[in-house]
């Protein structure tokens, strides 16, 4: 599983960057517009939507619960300081994607138990794009988080998160993940479409 968290940065915004990282195989973009207002996120969301329908790919909003049905998006991905994941399936009911971010064994625990459909863990390492970062996990935190999750009953696909490059998809995936999210090896990459390509080939060879 691969998910793109989009950013906007000098040569894409969060549309061209979803069609890049779309056309290279990529089938769940989370739109990420931190500042932007709810119109703005709106606009974006009704140029995106159609090419995920195009191409089969899913679009998450991140944080808008109200927004999600009006957006045409899938669901939605919930940080630590976001509505909480009961509040916002008693909003969007069993129909709707509702992901959640953890950091420690016990926020996944509580997101699974909230009904959470996936979990972001991290971050991975150190990353620009994301504000108030948690503490950094690494692959050792990765092992032992995951070794104990994933002994829970009823335990959800857990995405790897947080500054990931290419040479980090095998180790990450050896800890029980089942997946990852990027966004600057994806769109600050010379050919986004192709690094993409790559980025799915790694993880369908593990």
């Amino acid at each position: 599983m691969l998910q793109l968290i989009t950013h906007r940065n000098p040569r894409f915004d969060e549309a061209d960057g979803a069609l890049e990282a779309i056309k290279g195989g990529c089938r769940w973009i989370q739109l990420r517009m931190k500042d932007a207002t709810a119109e703005e996120i709106i606009e974006m969301a009704h140029k995106i939507a159609p090419l995920c329908l195009s191409y089969g790919a899913k679009l998450i909003l991140d944080d808008h619960v109200e927004l999600v049905r009006e957006t045409g998006a899938h669901g939605v991905h919930l940080g630590k300081m976001d509505m909480p994941v009961t509040e916002a399936r008693s909003i969007l009911g069993n129909d709707y994607i509702i992901g959640a971010t953890a950091n420690t064994l016990e926020d996944m625990i509580n997101a699974t138990a909230a009904g959470a459909d996936y979990i972001g863990l991290g971050p991975f390492r150190f990353t620009e794009t994301k504000k108030k970062l948690s503490p950094v996990l690494g692959i050792e935190g990765y092992e032992r988080i995951m070794k104990q999750y994933n002994a829970i009953p009823g335990a959800v696909p857990v995405v790897a998160i947080g500054g990931i490059t290419l040479d980090d998809i095998e180790p990450l995936m050896q800890t029980g993940v089942s997946g990852i999210a990027v966004s600057g090896t994806i769109l600050n990459a010379v050919s986004p479409e192709e690094i993409t390509k790559r980025i799915i080939n790694t993880l369908k060879k593990i």
